[in-house]
């Protein structure tokens, strides 16, 4: 399955918004609307398996929140990460106190899950992409080739889950007594 990209250059962000959601989720680019691809097993297992992780670690003490599929609109650009996680302090909040529908900012921690047959080039432009726009730190899953790869401001660095040595992913530097391995990761998907 190749993602469909439709060309409609007179379609602004805001009308964009306007449309009703779609399953799966669509993103906007420049007048470019793809369609993300439905998840599979291994994504699904994954991203939900990630979230507990994470949340489990951020949530309690409020440093962050691990949000799946969540819709986030920045630099002319409405993107839905596979897993978005915003620190406490940006988590944006209606006028109830509530989080609020629209996240107008980018990921503090960006995560998304390579599907078969998914454009690794577009999906690391987008992760690029945010990074320059704010984004601090961004994982790129690969379950096929069992890889991690880290974005950060510095070059990108790629964890393997069948290496002998097996070395921490990069997470936020609040969580210093919390690691996370690629193996650990790609071990959620043995039933």
């Amino acid at each position: 399955m190749v993602l469909a990209a439709t060309k409609v250059p007179t379609l602004s962000l805001e009308s964009f918004l306007a449309l009703p959601e779609t399953k799966p989720a669509q993103e906007y680019c420049r007048g470019i609307v793809t369609q993300k691809p439905m998840p599979k097993g291994k994504h699904s297992t994954i991203q939900f398996e990630l979230a507990v992780a994470i949340n489990a670690q951020v949530k309690p003490e409020k440093i962050a929140y691990a949000l799946p599929e969540l819709r986030c609109t920045f630099g002319e650009r409405s993107i839905v990460p596979d897993i978005a996680v915003i620190r406490w302090q940006n988590l944006p909040l209606d006028s109830d106190g509530e989080i609020s529908d629209r996240f107008d900012r980018a990921p503090d921690w960006l995560i998304e899950i390579l599907s078969p047959d998914q454009s690794v080039t577009l999906v690391m432009e987008k992760i690029i992409f945010s990074l320059k726009a704010g984004t601090e730190l961004a994982w790129l899953v690969d379950p096929m080739a069992k890889s991690i790869t880290v974005f950060t401001a510095s070059l990108p660095q790629v964890y393997l889950a069948e290496t002998e040595i097996q070395e921490s992913l990069t997470v936020f530097a609040e969580l210093e007594n919390w690691s996370i391995t690629a193996a650990e990761v790609f071990d959620w998907l043995k039933i």
